[in-house]
């Protein structure tokens, strides 16, 4: 249960949901029920049925064929590139505020940004390559900050609503007269509530899936969603709708704790986010460095990528390759946008290739639901029927929106050029690499074996 918390929640993407508003709330609440459970029941389902390390690239290869696995597992892969990056700019954004309030303005300085979030992806790729159990240090950082983080923050939020009431009223909930900003949050809402596939990688080591499994999920969605909700309420109580993107946590810390007395903790606050921050940042690019092989997408790809260090024996040629691309994707963003609009297209791309392997899970659930008149699996074919069924049309829903822009987003066509064009170069790249590159390499591996087979002249 607590390692699904630990999945789900995602700190980072509360302030970019919270600036659209308390309608957020129901959002939240809307993608708990009809997103996150039928995930759940999808995860548990196809875990059932194929047990198997590889998760999304195996489950959509057993069900669809060889193309979709390879699609599924490089779309969850590849949005880590544009994801990796995002955090690094959240670090920014917190960071700054450890230097003390003259300086958080700089957050907004495209130089500033720009040098200190590239620096920081160059270390943490540096210490992902070394090892030395430095990483898992500071992922264990990471996750731990996290929850400090939310707990502070909830708990001001408490403290505030106890001495001078809550500041936001029943009309603040509403549907605004103009929605057209809220719909990209819904997308970036189902982004943060994916991360119970993780059961598929530690199915052998959990004792009584069929048992322990739905209870995990369940209590899993209930804290991850408290979690989730009371920090967009907390925020909304501090600062209103008035949030910046990246700064918005220490923002409200800032602001509560001013108003209760202990501005003091602002500083240590801000400090312990930021090294929270860089422990994400961590887990994420030395987590999906290593997908590609582990998941078998190496059939189709350069071999190279998956060269071991001869002296730390970690991946990193994939580490070298993932720096650069996110580095790239900064800074060609930050050639025509500011600091918070960068981070606005990263995250929305991000949640695009995210949600492609979710549409095949539920797609999976609705066939088996479908084609199957005795099921063979956990679930009976109504429960997967209604799981498939709702899990498909918010996973799409959630894809479609995320194209109206933000609200953060100062150039409409270049924002729409970004997302038809970064969706299109990467399925187009998937294609690519399955479809020429692997048939080179099959070929090739072919004649070699032939070769091979001919006796000595």
């Amino acid at each position: 249960m607590l390692l699904f918390v630990v999945a789900v929640f995602n700190l980072n993407v509360v302030p970019s949901i919270a600036a659209n508003g308390g309608v957020t709330i129901w959002l939240w609440i809307i993608s708990l029920l009809l997103f996150f459970w039928p995930q759940g029941i999808a995860v548990i389902e196809l875990s059932h049925r194929y047990p198997g390390e590889g998760g999304v690239y195996l489950w959509a290869q057993q069900v669809f064929g060889d193309f979709h696995g390879f699609l599924s597992g490089w779309c969850y892969w590849t949005n880590n590139m544009l994801y990796v990056p995002t955090v690094m700019l959240y670090f920014v954004g917190v960071s700054v505020f450890a230097l003390g309030p003259s300086h958080t303005g700089l957050a907004d300085n495209k130089v500033f940004a720009l040098t200190t979030s590239l620096a920081l992806m160059a270390l943490l790729t540096i210490l992902n390559i070394v090892g030395l159990g430095v990483g898992k240090w500071v992922n264990n950082v990471g996750a731990i900050g996290t929850f400090v983080a939310a707990a502070v923050l909830i708990g001001l939020g408490i403290v505030m609503c106890s001495r001078f009431g809550a500041n936001i009223t029943a009309s603040d909930f509403r549907i605004p007269a103009n929605p057209r900003f809220v719909l990209n949050s819904f997308g970036v809402i189902c982004f943060g509530l994916v991360g119970l596939e993780l059961a598929s990688v530690m199915g052998d080591e959990i004792q009584d899936p069929p048992r322990t499994l739905p209870g995990a999920v369940a209590w899993g969605g209930v804290l991850s969603g408290a979690l989730y909700v009371g920090a967009t309420l907390t925020i909304l109580i501090a600062i209103g709708k008035d949030v910046n993107v990246l700064q918005g946590i220490v923002q409200a810390v800032n602001h509560m704790a001013a108003r209760v007395n202990v501005a003091w903790i602002t500083v240590p606050f801000a400090l312990m986010l930021s090294l929270s921050i860089a422990g994400i940042g961590s887990a994420w690019m030395g987590g999906c460095a290593r997908i590609p092989f582990v998941a078998g997408l190496d059939s189709y790809m350069p071999s190279w990528l998956g060269n071991i260090h001869p002296r730390y024996a970690t991946p990193y040629a994939a580490l070298i390759v993932q720096g650069i691309v996110s580095a790239a994707l900064v800074m060609l963003n930050f050639a025509g946008a500011g600091v918070q609009e960068t981070f606005q297209k990263l995250l929305s791309l991000a949640v695009v290739l995210q949600l492609v392997p979710f549409v095949y899970m539920f797609a999976a659930l609705l066939l088996f639901s479908v084609n199957e008149s005795v099921p063979r699996g956990q679930y009976g074919r109504a429960t997967m029927f209604f799981a498939g069924a709702s899990g498909l049309l918010t996973t799409t829903l959630g894809i479609a929106l995320v194209f109206f822009p933000a609200q953060q987003i100062t150039s409409l066509w270049l924002y729409e050029l970004w997302m038809f064009g970064g969706t299109l170069f990467f399925v187009g790249l998937a294609a690519f690499f399955f479809f020429v590159y692997g048939r080179r390499k099959e070929l090739k591996g072919r004649g070699l074996g032939r070769a091979l087979q001919q006796p000595e002249l």
